[in-house]
């Protein structure tokens, strides 16, 4: 099966060093095709910390990214460039394309910019937004996993989180099953779960899944969980797409990512 990293959150600037080698050597035994990263890449858009970040995805040494930007990656203090250039930094190590889409014969990842530099917190997904994104769905090929990413989340399991909800998203969610969603990953609130959203939204005729990763290496760990990254593999069985989730989290006895939970997806 094909193998994906997904990470979520890294805050470099509040980076914990054994974390991030614990994190290199886990995607250099596990050799993903691809990794994700959610946002929230630095703590305070600092150019220091886009640098360390930018090192870092090149440490990991995977061929190919997905990169978006969280709230956390626009200036907050910097009020000129937070106005002006709000992107410019992110820019500058991760390219220009705001929403970025990977599309390879079995997968098809499609990027969602949710930070407004209006919003500190909230994210916001537009109409224009949710139908251009529906549009590409549409196109998928029948054998592609397709996958959606934000930073903030479209559900929550806990109801202290619901005032982190991206806006607009219950309409997200259903154009974008609609249109074949399999998978949306978010990131933002530091608390790993997988969920079936169609248990959730009764609206849903078909499968779809939200994948929400943690912290992957920063201090900022909350709730009940440590540093922690999600595996994806996927692939063709039989004629039929198959998915399974694996959530890595930081053990401190061994200082190295090790595998806490596995869940094979139904998948249309």
């Amino acid at each position: 099966m094909r193998v994906l990293l997904h990470i979520s959150d890294p805050h470099f600037g509040t980076e914990r060093p054994q974390v991030v080698k614990a994190l290199e050597r886990l995607a250099h035994a596990q050799a993903p095709e691809l990794v994700i990263l959610s946002g929230d890449i630095t703590q305070r858009a600092r150019k220091v910390e886009f640098a360390a970040a930018g090192a870092f995805m090149d440490r990991l040494a995977v061929p190919s990214r997905l990169v978006i930007a969280g709230n956390h990656d626009i200036p907050l203090f910097d009020l000129v460039t937070r106005i002006f250039g709000p992107y410019s930094r992110y820019r500058r190590v991760f390219g220009s394309d705001l929403e970025p889409v990977h599309d390879a014969p079995e997968l098809l990842v499609i990027g969602v910019r949710t930070t407004r530099r209006y919003r500190h917190i909230e994210g916001e997904v537009s109409a224009r937004q949710i139908e251009h994104v529906a549009r590409r769905l549409k196109q998928a090929d029948a054998n592609q996993l397709r996958i959606v990413v934000t930073h903030q989340p479209v559900y929550v399991t806990h109801a202290e989180d619901e005032e982190h909800l991206l806006r607009g998203h219950q309409k997200a969610v259903t154009e974008w099953a609609q249109a074949g969603a399999d998978l949306i990953l978010g990131g933002h609130i530091h608390r790993p779960f997988i969920s079936g959203l169609h248990d959730s939204f009764t609206s849903l005729q078909r499968p779809v899944w939200i994948v929400q990763a943690g912290t992957a290496v920063s201090t900022r760990i909350r709730h009940d969980s440590n540093n922690s990254v999600y595996v994806i593999r996927h692939g063709l069985a039989r004629g039929a797409r198959q998915c399974e989730i694996e959530r890595w989290d930081y053990d401190e006895d061994s200082n190295e990512f090790a595998m806490i939970q596995s869940k094979a997806l139904r998948i249309a």
